[in-house]
């Protein structure tokens, strides 16, 4: 067990390397993208399934009330927490449609679209992307390092693993890093 355990810790340690010394410029561009638009009251809509769901939810929360320093609400929802849309859409279209609508109901040009997808490939994900992106949001990308997701963001994270738990260890890493430089470029900490 000890030696799965410092397993594990070793290859999370090594994708968060790996991916962040590749990946600094890109976040601080996508930071200041961010907070750009937050600065034209625009809002960020979120959405993944499973564990990138809850992930959504997390990152959401903490645009919305604070991450690390006492400001002000940031617009942000996370398209995965209304059960009865999701089911209603569901039910009456198909799965691959739950994000899809939402963004059509709750996007508008200039608002940032976070899609989460491990493989780069969850349908309904890359369904809603496409919409966002014909709708004008400017996409966001956080997957694995193969898929579609990849080629559609304007943003792409990318981790490089073959192992979902590494790749998502990565990814709210990066969303609190996302959520911290936001902060302090609205609020000038």
């Amino acid at each position: 067990m000890e030696k799965l355990i410092r397993q594990s810790v070793e290859d999370s340690i090594r994708a968060k390397n790996k991916f962040f010394a590749a990946n600094i410029e890109k976040i601080e561009s996508c930071a200041s993208m961010i907070a750009g638009a937050l600065k034209k009251n625009k809002k960020i809509l979120l959405f993944g399934n499973g564990g990138s769901a809850a992930d959504c939810q997390h990152i959401a929360a903490e645009f919305v009330n604070r991450f690390q320093m006492e400001r002000k609400p940031l617009p942000a929802i996370a398209l995965t927490t209304d059960t009865s849309v999701i089911t209603s859409i569901g039910n009456d279209y198909s799965f691959e449609d739950i994000f899809f609508k939402q963004i059509q109901a709750l996007g508008k040009k200039g608002d940032i679209a976070l899609g989460i997808s491990t493989s780069g490939n969850s349908p309904n994900v890359i369904k809603a992307v496409r919409e966002a992106k014909e709708m004008g949001l400017f996409i966001v990308g956080f997957s694995g390092n193969n898929g579609k997701l990849k080629k559609l963001s304007d943003c792409q994270f990318c981790v490089d693993s073959k192992t979902t738990a590494r790749i998502q260890e990565v990814h709210i890493l990066l969303a609190h890093i996302l959520c911290d430089l936001t902060e302090r470029i609205l609020f000038n900490e």
